[in-house]
C-alpha cells in the first residue's frame, strides 16, 4: 500500500511562522493599547487643503509591486524636460502624519523595525489598518505624501531636486511580472495601463528614465547580483511549489528610482546639518577571498577593492555561465559582508554603498515597512517646516545598531521559512535524486542548491571534497519541516576545471 503524504495546511505553515518571528526576537501580536489606538484614527479628507500641501492628484502616478502587496509605500510620475533631461517625482506615503512619535504605535514598529514577509503569512510593522489602508498608497485614493524630485542627465547621472509635502492620488497599482513582460516584448500591455489614458507613455517614459540611470551606475561600478531567492507557490492553503525570484524591467525601474530618491533625502538632509542615519555596505575586508573566487573560473581581479573591477567580472559571467552566476553572486555577497545602518555626523564623509556604486544612501522610500524610513520622514518634514531635527546623535546611533539588528533577524525568518517550505515540498520525495550545485562547503557544512525545484539543503553523506559551484546529483535523505532541515548524500560528481 502507498504510504499516504502528510499534508501540511496553512494553520501549520502559520504556526512555523509564527514559532521562527518568536526565535529571533520579533514581538507577532500587536498590543491592544496600538490596536485601540489605530482603531480610533479617522481617514483625513480634503475638501481643503492646506496651504503647505501641493495638489499633485491630477498627475499619472502609478506604483508597481508584488501582484499580493496592498502597503504601497511610493508611487512614480515622469516629466520630459528640454536638453534631454527627465524629471522624476517619487511620491512617499507620509505614514508620521499617522504615528507620533513616542505613541504606542511608533514604539511597537521602533522594536520590530521592519515588516516581515515569510511567503506564508506578513508580519506588518505598522496594524494593517494603516500601512494596508489610510498610509498606503492605495489606488484611487487621496494621499498625503512626501514628494521627492531628482533631474537625471542625458548620460545618466541624476541631480537631487526639491523635497516638499503633497496630495497625490495613485491611478493604478501595477504588478511587477506583466509590467515587466510587456517592457520586455514578452507580453501585451497590462490592462492596469490600458485603462488610463497616457499611461502607456508614462511607464514608457519612467522605464527610458530608469535605464539612464542604470547604464550610468553600471559605469561606476554597481555590482549585479542574481541569486534566486525562491517564492512561495501557495493554493488553498498548501504548498504548491517554490518559483525563482528573477529580475525584470519592471522591477529595475522601481530599483533605480529608489536608489535615486534616497540619494536625494541623503542630499537633502545633509545640506540642513542633521545627524542621518546612512546605509552602507563596506567596501569588502575579503577581497581575498573575492580575488579567490574569480580566480577559480579563470578571472583576474586587482590586488586592491575596485568596484567597477568587480562588476565588469560579474557581467561577464552572468553572461558566460548563467546556470552557476546565482551561486556565484551568493558566495560574492557573503565575501562583501551585509549591509548595516550607521549613524554620520553632519559634514562627516560618508562610508558610501559599496555594491550601489553610490556614496550617499539611506532607506526613505518605504515608511509603512521600515522604520528607519519613518526616521528620515520626521528628519525631513522638520527641515521643511525649520523645526529642530527630531533625534539626537546618540538617539540615532542606537536606532541604527538596533535596526541593523532587527533586519539581520528578519532575513533570518524569510531563510528559515523558505528551507520549512521546500522541505514540505520534498516530503515525499524521499530517496529520488535531483541535480544541484554546492552553494557552501566549510566546516560547519556542505550545502547544495536543488536545480528544480530552487531548494537548499545541507550534505551528510559524501560531502568531502565538494566545492563550492561544482555541480552534483544528490539523493535526499531526510526532511524536517518544523526545524527547516533538508539532508542529501552526494552520489555523483562533475569534475571542476
Amino acid at each position: 500500500m502507498k504510504k499516504q503524504r502528510p499534508q501540511f495546511h496553512d494553520a501549520d505553515l502559520r504556526t512555523i511562522a509564527w514559532h521562527a518571528m518568536e526565535k529571533y526576537g520579533f514581538v507577532t501580536r500587536f498590543p491592544p493599547r496600538v490596536m485601540d489606538e489605530v482603531n480610533k484614527m479617522q481617514e483625513q479628507a480634503f475638501s481643503n487643503i492646506p496651504k503647505d500641501l501641493r495638489d499633485l492628484r491630477a498627475l499619472l502616478w502609478s506604483s508597481i509591486d508584488n501582484v499580493d502587496s496592498q502597503d504601497l509605500d511610493q508611487i512614480e510620475y515622469c516629466e520630459r524636460l528640454p536638453e534631454g533631461k527627465i524629471r522624476v517625482l517619487v511620491a512617499i506615503a507620509d505614514v508620521d502624519s499617522y504615528v507620533p512619535k513616542h505613541s504606542p504605535t511608533d514604539e511597537f514598529a521602533a522594536h520590530n523595525g521592519t515588516s516581515v514577509y515569510t511567503g506564508i503569512i506578513t508580519f506588518p510593522m505598522l496594524p494593517e489598518r494603516l500601512s494596508y489602508g489610510i498610509t498606503s498608497l492605495l489606488q484611487g485614493k487621496d494621499r498625503l505624501a512626501v514628494i521627492i524630485e531628482f533631474l537625471i542627465n542625458s548620460d545618466g547621472n541624476f541631480t537631487p531636486a526639491e523635497i516638499y509635502r503633497a496630495l497625490v492620488r495613485n491611478k493604478a497599482k501595477l504588478v511587477y511580472e506583466s509590467v515587466g513582460a510587456w517592457l520586455e516584448g514578452t507580453a501585451p500591455l497590462p490592462p492596469g495601463i490600458q485603462g488610463v489614458p497616457g499611461l502607456e507613455a508614462q511607464v514608457r517614459l519612467q522605464n527610458e528614465a530608469a535605464q539612464l540611470l542604470r547604464k550610468y551606475r553600471r559605469a561606476q561600478g554597481a555590482l549585479e547580483f542574481d541569486t534566486l531567492e525562491p517564492e512561495v507557490v501557495m493554493e488553498n492553503g498548501e504548498v504548491q511549489g517554490l518559483v525563482a525570484n528573477t529580475p525584470n524591467l519592471a522591477k529595475s525601474l522601481i530599483e533605480e528610482f529608489m536608489v535615486a530618491a534616497n540619494g536625494t533625502m541623503v542630499a537633502r538632509l545633509g545640506i540642513a546639518g542633521v545627524p542621518i542615519i546612512q546605509r552602507i555596505v563596506k567596501t569588502p575586508k575579503n577581497w581575498a577571498g573575492i580575488m579567490l573566487t574569480a580566480s577559480a573560473v579563470g578571472e583576474t581581479l586587482p590586488g586592491e577593492p575596485d568596484a567597477k573591477a568587480l562588476a565588469a567580472f560579474l557581467l561577464k559571467e552572468k553572461a558566460a555561465d548563467p546556470l552557476h552566476f546565482p551561486d556565484l553572486s551568493l558566495a560574492i555577497i557573503k565575501l562583501m559582508g551585509p549591509g548595516e545602518y550607521t549613524m554620520l555626523e553632519p559634514g562627516a564623509t560618508p562610508t558610501g554603498h559599496f555594491a550601489l556604486a553610490v556614496v550617499d544612501y539611506t532607506h526613505a522610500t518605504a515608511p509603512n515597512r521600515r522604520y528607519v524610513d519613518i526616521i528620515n520622514q520626521r528628519q525631513i518634514k522638520a527641515i521643511l517646516t525649520g523645526a529642530p531635527g527630531p533625534y539626537s546623535s546618540s538617539d540615532l546611533q542606537d536606532r541604527a545598531q538596533w535596526l541593523t539588528d532587527r533586519e539581520k533577524a528578519s532575513k533570518k525568518v524569510k531563510r528559515f521559512m523558505r528551507k520549512s517550505v521546500a522541505a514540505i515540498l520534498l516530503e515525499d520525495s524521499i530517496g529520488k535524486t535531483f541535480d544541484a550545485l554546492v552553494t557552501g562547503a566549510a566546516d560547519k557544512g556542505t550545502y547544495v542548491r536543488l536545480l528544480t525545484p530552487p531548494a537548499e539543503g545541507r550534505v551528510v553523506k559524501g560531502e568531502h571534497g565538494l566545492l563550492v559551484g561544482q555541480k552534483v546529483r544528490v539523493r535526499l535523505l531526510k526532511t524536517d519541516p518544523y526545524n527547516g532541515f533538508i539532508d542529501f548524500e552526494c552520489v555523483s560528481r562533475e569534475k571542476m576545471v
